[in-house]
């Protein structure tokens, strides 16, 4: 059994910026790829930024230069910085963990709103 447990969601005013953070535990293999995703009302689930076990990145285009992911491999957290929030990224956001055989993990997703 895996567990992802998220943090850091919150209200926000635009501008503003939070700090997100997964930490998996459990019977999990070493961890390959940490990645963040999001969902919106009535809309799909969509890719947000991605780091590998090598620290290599890479984001979607609508946050890049903006949100900042990171890892620390001791602790098998994963973290998004999120700065210059916008009302678009309203959204409930999801961390994703894939381990070394594959085996996709996903937490139960945390909220953030952006709102004056």
């Amino acid at each position: 059994q895996v567990q992802l447990v998220e943090s850091g969601g919150g209200l926000v005013q635009p501008g503003g910026s939070l700090r997100l953070s997964c930490a998996a535990s459990g019977n999990l293999f070493a961890i390959n790829a940490m990645a963040w995703y999001r969902q919106a009302p009535g809309k799909q689930r969509e890719f947000v930024a991605k780091i590998a076990s090598g620290s290599s990145t890479n984001y979607a285009d609508s946050v890049k230069g903006r949100f900042t992911i990171s890892r620390d491999n001791a602790l098998n957290t994963v973290y998004l910085q999120m700065n210059s929030l916008k009302p678009e990224d309203t959204a409930v956001y999801y961390c994703n963990v894939v381990d070394a055989i594959g085996s996709s993990y996903w937490g139960q997703g945390t909220q953030v709103t952006v709102s004056s």
